[in-house]
């Protein structure tokens, strides 16, 4: 199956595009978010600017794209995930749809590979082992409908996040 599980730092990942866990403003955050920023630049949140003054905010499940910048990734594709509200918000939905939307970003630029972090487990209060399933199911299908995209990678920055993500890969 082409769904990697790399234990790391998604700043560091070999791959066309890594997607950022984003706020629907695109503004330097915390956690990966901020990792991401600082390591690709300040041009990053120049772009990142410019591209929700041109659009609009980024909606919640929905994706945008921007040049990497100073990263190893020509491409930081900026999904925006959902706030936990305890589950009864479509959160579920969302999640997926955010998964989906950085799939569809990546592929209608003609990219191979694609990184992601697990969105919306951290500030955003999203509990790990349901977000897990709903992140790998939604890759998975995407992956199945994509012309380009060939490889994607959860880069998972610690052990429990990643036993996570092997469980749910292993489930599908």
């Amino acid at each position: 199956m082409p769904i990697e599980l790399v234990l790391g730092d998604i700043t560091h990942v070999d791959a066309d595009a890594i997607v950022n866990a984003a706020n629907r403003y695109l503004a330097p955050g915390g956690g990966v978010c901020g990792a991401i920023h600082r390591a690709a630049g300040p041009k990053l949140a120049l772009a990142c600017a410019k591209w929700v003054a041109e659009h609009g905010p980024v909606e919640t499940g929905s994706a945008a794209i921007t040049p990497g910048f100073g990263l190893s990734a020509k491409y930081v594709i900026h999904a925006v995930g959902p706030v936990w509200h305890g589950g009864d918000s479509r959160e579920a939905e969302l999640l997926g749809s955010a998964y989906a939307a950085a799939m569809q970003r990546a592929d209608e630029a003609g990219l191979e590979s694609i990184a992601f972090p697990s969105i919306s487990t951290g500030i955003f209060g999203y509990p790990l082992v349901l977000a897990a399933p709903v992140a790998a199911s939604a890759v998975a299908r995407a992956l199945g409908c994509a012309t380009h995209v060939r490889v994607a990678r959860f880069v998972l920055f610690d052990r429990t996040t990643y036993r996570a993500y092997e469980d749910a890969v292993a489930a599908l």
